[in-house]
């Protein structure tokens, strides 16, 4: 039996040759997983996604272009109707990638974490357990996220000050949010910005310095107005 003929592999859906596929994965119809591809037991890939993608960059893109290993998907894992999951990424156990969503490759998403409707994780980026990205959150390349962060819906982070006008070579920085650190929608984060532990950032605040931890920032540009109560901490609602 080949792995198209395999229960729970819709006959409409696309499997390479050399994928790793367990014997209780779900594939739905018109879905793609490309050669190499390792998916775990109980995984879940929805209709017209598609898991194994090869990068393919611009002439001036400042991503690498060593070719990246299989894209890894651990147990459980939820890839939703029409995402896409490039290769090399990683994601580990019961993770959920909504419709429409990205993860390019080098990224390594953490248990339980859940990337919104059309949320983009961009290239080389590491996000850690039980992050909430909700819908149309955008995490630039080089980014680090620490367990339990939230971002609300339409939260941007960029990586490029210059925008597309610097040297060859050097690096971009994109932003560094901190455990259970907390972003408004539609707040947007300017390159190399690190956000504390416990900080909360207000819906559409523009955050153009490093926020303290545990501080409330709001504004544009985001200012520090108070400190996030006792009773607002993770441990509380855990």
């Amino acid at each position: 039996m080949t792995l198209a003929d395999r229960p729970g592999v819709h006959p409409a859906a696309v499997i390479e040759e050399g994928v790793e596929l367990a014997d209780d994965a779900e594939v739905r119809a018109g879905a793609v997983v490309r050669a190499g591809t390792v998916v775990g037991p109980g995984c879940l890939i929805e209709e017209g996604a598609l898991v194994g993608k090869a990068p393919r960059l611009g002439a001036a893109s400042t991503a690498r272009r060593d070719a990246p290993p299989p894209a890894r998907l651990g147990a459980r894992v939820t890839v939703c109707a029409g995402a896409v999951v490039y290769a090399g990424a990683d994601l580990a156990d019961d993770v959920i990638v909504g419709d429409g969503a990205q993860v390019r490759e080098r990224t390594r998403l953490g248990e339980r974490t859940v990337v919104g409707r059309a949320s983009s994780v961009d290239n080389d980026v590491r996000v850690g357990a039980r992050v909430k990205l909700q819908t149309g959150v955008y995490l630039t390349a080089y980014s680090e996220v620490e367990d339990d962060v939230f971002l609300g819906p339409g939260a941007l982070t960029t990586n490029d000050d210059t925008m597309g006008r610097h040297p060859p070579g050097e690096p971009l920085r994109g932003a560094t949010l901190r455990r259970a650190c907390r972003i408004g929608g539609a707040a947007v984060l300017v390159p190399g910005v690190e956000v504390g532990e416990e900080a909360f950032v207000a819906a559409g605040a523009l955050v153009t310095r490093d926020v303290p931890g545990g501080a409330v920032v709001m504004g544009v540009p985001a200012r520090v107005v108070r400190t996030v109560p006792d009773a607002d901490l993770l441990e509380r609602w855990r």
